[in-house]
């Protein structure tokens, strides 16, 4: 969930759609409960083990189209804020009253959904075969992704949940979709500081007033576009505590804060300072007589002319001048042409503002007339600050009504640098390691049932772009998976407005004496057919799946392939296909200039004098016609005779299932 709310909405605006290979060769974190909550969305059909299927696919595919290093990262124990918030938006959702929600005790958790554990545990075993690492955070895992992200070990976050902002992450990439020109949608930290004027500190207080994972209901009356407006007139430094004031009764007048309570006197200024008598006779010649004007200079008079003085400066404040007692006397607007004047004036001549000819009157205001001149400047200014201090007083008072408002313990999560198992100095450990491949295969092949003959194809993406990438660096290493040799680049193609390799790939000779070949039946086919149905992809989660190519009754492997990563794997051969394929294009280019020169030389064709060509003409066949031979009888027989088996199992071949021969290359 993250921030409440429309906040995803509030930041659209900023994001970024981004290709291919904007995280290629960097590292991603991906919260992994992300993953299996989209299951449900993702798999259209009944399939079995979604989670597996979907972090299956996705990995695969993460790592080699987009080309990027992911680090997956779980969820740890939820803190007891969360536990309480997780339960009353389940109240919620089922539309049970909140009056009977259980109270969680402090300092204790409520365990996740076993269920939903044991997905996650299944899933992370699937990530250690495929070599990928895997970190749990202390409490939420995009908290984790955040911290890596902000302190430089990981270049992006991959999730869904909006508080990742309010945790400290600088990218974050909402959704992937691999099937478009522009894949990725990313949100940037910059973007929305430079777009919207909001820091993380001002993200947290959005969130603290509109309401996120921890506090679901935030302070009632405020939404998301008043809460925005509310922080946008603070700065980041000040904001959190400008709310503590207010959650402790202040408010705010001319961008000062004073207290609700500062209008209700004190003990001491309610009751009067006792009087001390005073002499005001002399008796008996005993004190003289006080001079005309005397004033006593005792400190208890002193104190008295003090305060007089002051009770009469305030008074003299608190009256206002002349000017400001008087209203400002309302100047008078012509009703025609709304300037400043009479209309009995404007009908005999036009006024300055209109500048019209002398005695033709003034022009009629239009439609949604607004005066601009200095008055009406004035009183519009004085009204919009007005109204603004009144919805600040406003909002300031929905504030002072919550109770425990802003909570302590929620800013400091946010603010929190330690949601990991790990130290500042030591930093987490981040490797990643070549997959587990056979034991891989029978781990899918137990939970998925699938072939694996089928998961080996699979997963040859990702096998392929680590041959490469160790290629480059060991070009000793000449065999991928131990089974497949680098051929040829058959050609270039353009995908989604991206350009790869098609790589061709054959088996390695030893590999292929080590497999027996066999047709199967008519019955065998037809169970292959039946498998196949179940082992479609979603379009949400496809791969570069390896095609399989027949030459010459060869078998070949076409992979689409990164055009850098071959290129500095095998920079030869990406040198060699790149000028056979400038030959071909200079060869084509110079027969197309022969065959419009030829028609222009030969103008008495017998077919250009006028005659009307058939269709067929224009469109001939693209069907070949063979024309048989003739031979004897005795060379009929030899050829016969002389027919090997590799020209059956060619004949063959073309019989075959799309599955019967994946399992001859992969099984």
């Amino acid at each position: 969930m993250g921030v409440g709310g429309s906040f995803w909405e509030l930041l659209k605006p900023y994001a970024r759609p981004e290709g291919f290979d904007y995280i290629r060769n960097k590292r991603v974190a991906v919260d992994l409960s992300f993953w299996i909550v989209q299951q449900e969305t993702a798999t259209k059909a009944n399939v079995r083990n979604p989670h597996l299927r979907l972090t299956f696919f996705r990995t695969i595919n993460l790592f080699s189209k987009f080309g990027a290093f992911p680090v997956f990262v779980v969820d740890g124990t939820p803190s007891p804020l969360k536990s309480q918030a997780r339960i009353a938006r389940f109240f919620r959702g089922s539309g049970i009253d909140l009056s009977g929600l259980p109270v969680v005790e402090e300092g204790v958790s409520v365990e996740r959904n076993a269920e939903f554990s044991r997905r996650v545990q299944e899933c992370v075993e699937l990530l250690e075969l495929l070599g990928i690492p895997v970190l749990k955070a202390r409490e939420e895992a995009e908290a984790l992704c955040a911290q890596l992200n902000s302190e430089g070990h990981v270049d992006a976050c991959i999730t869904a949940d909006s508080d990742a902002f309010l945790f400290g992450a600088k990218c974050v990439i909402k959704c992937l979709r691999p099937n478009c020109k522009e894949p990725l949608e990313c949100y940037h930290m910059s973007d929305i500081e430079s777009g919207l004027g909001l820091k993380r500190k001002h993200l947290i207080a959005i969130s603290l007033l509109v309401g996120n994972d921890y506090d679901l209901n935030g302070v009632q009356g405020i939404g998301l576009d008043t809460a925005v407006r509310f922080v946008q007139g603070f700065s980041e430094d000040e904001i959190l505590n400008r709310l503590q004031e207010k959650g402790n009764g202040a408010t705010v007048f001319d961008g000062a804060v004073k207290s609700m309570d500062d209008s209700i006197p004190c003990l001491d200024e309610k009751s009067p300072r006792p009087k001390v008598p005073h002499c005001s006779t002399f008796p008996r010649k005993g004190c003289l007589e006080k001079p005309e004007g005397f004033a006593c200079d005792c400190s208890t008079s002193d104190a008295d002319h003090k305060e007089k003085e002051q009770k009469k400066q305030e008074m003299d404040d608190s009256i206002p001048s002349l000017d400001e007692r008087s209203p400002r006397p309302k100047v008078p607007h012509c009703s025609i042409c709304g300037h400043p004047g009479r209309k009995k004036s404007h009908l005999k001549f036009s006024c300055d503002f209109c500048g019209t000819f002398p005695r033709r009157g003034c022009l009629e205001k239009p439609e949604g007339f607004v005066c601009d001149c200095s008055t009406c400047d004035m009183d519009r200014k004085e009204k919009a600050q007005k109204k603004q201090e009144n919805w600040q007083l406003r909002v300031c008072k929905k504030i002072a009504m919550e109770q425990n408002f802003p909570n302590n313990e929620i800013i400091e999560l946010y603010l929190s640098n330690n949601h990991g198992h790990f130290t500042e100095k030591d930093g987490p450990h981040i490797s990643w390691e070549s997959p587990k491949t056979e034991v891989l295969v029978d781990f899918l092949a137990y939970h998925q049932h699938w072939e694996p003959s089928y998961i080996r194809q699979r997963m040859l993406p990702m096998l392929s772009t680590i041959f490469f990438r160790e290629k480059a660096l060991n070009p000793t290493n000449t065999l991928l998976y131990g089974q497949y040799e680098f051929d040829s680049i058959q050609r270039v193609k353009v995908r989604f407005g991206h350009q790869f390799f098609v790589v061709k790939w054959k088996k390695a000779v030893h590999a292929m004496a080590s497999v027996a070949y066999t047709i199967p039946g008519d019955s065998d086919i037809e169970q292959e057919k039946l498998t196949e149905v179940d082992e479609s992809i979603d379009l949400l989660d496809e791969c570069n799946v390896p095609q399989i190519h027949v030459d010459d009754g060869c078998w070949f492997l076409l992979t689409d392939e990164n055009m850098d990563l071959v290129r500095a794997a095998f920079p030869e051969e990406v040198n060699r296909f790149l000028l056979e394929k400038e030959l071909k294009e200079s060869k084509r280019r110079n027969k197309s200039g022969l065959r419009s020169e030829g028609v222009e030389e030969m103008p008495d064709s017998p077919k250009s004098k006028g005659v009307q060509l058939s269709i067929t003409e224009f469109y001939r066949s693209a069907k070949v016609i063979f024309h048989e031979k003739p031979e004897d009888s005795a060379g009929n027989s030899d050829a016969q005779g002389r027919e090997t088996s590799t020209e059956k199992r060619k004949a063959s071949d073309s019989k075959l299932s799309k599955s019967v021969r994946r399992r001859l290359l992969f099984g």
